[in-house]
């Protein structure tokens, strides 16, 4: 008798079914915590006009504006695996690529929200933030940011 119950048990955990009825399937989306920062290139001006350095948590990346026709640019800061839910400083410097003079210059410190793109008991759990970079602003929330010119 313990063989015909625990062979059914069996299947259902090798298959990924529970005996309590959930069938929660994980997909396999990777994900890293990191600190992003995105912009309109055309907010910039030409092609790339301006370097732009997010630095989170003293790690730094930085890239160049890019072309005033994409609709949108983006730099990420990773962290380390176990950064959980904190809140790290963020730093972000905008540069002229002509003159070498500060365009926008801004920090602040930003609360990781917890992120799992394979579902709410499924590996990874990422934490992360993003910001808007905008000339005259520094840095703001993305929300409203229009991808097309």
């Amino acid at each position: 008798m313990r063989r015909l119950l625990l062979v059914p048990l069996l299947v259902a955990a090798l298959t990924g079914c529970s005996a309590f009825g959930r069938d929660e399937a994980c997909t396999q989306a990777d994900a890293e915590s990191r600190v992003s920062v995105v912009w309109r290139p055309a907010d910039f001006g030409g092609q790339d006009a301006v370097r732009i350095r997010l630095c989170a948590n003293g790690t730094c990346e930085e890239r160049t504006s890019g072309s005033p026709g994409d609709p949108v640019a983006s730099v990420s800061v990773r962290l380390p695996d176990d950064t959980g839910a904190a809140t790290v400083p963020v730093r972000l410097t905008v540069t002229s690529v002509a003159t070498g003079d500060k365009v926008v210059e801004d920090s602040a410190r930003a609360k990781l929200t917890e992120q799992r793109p394979n579902g709410r008991s499924c590996p990874p759990t990422a934490w992360t933030a993003t910001y808007r970079a905008q000339p005259g602003k520094g840095l703001t929330s993305p929300e409203g940011l229009k991808l097309q010119s």
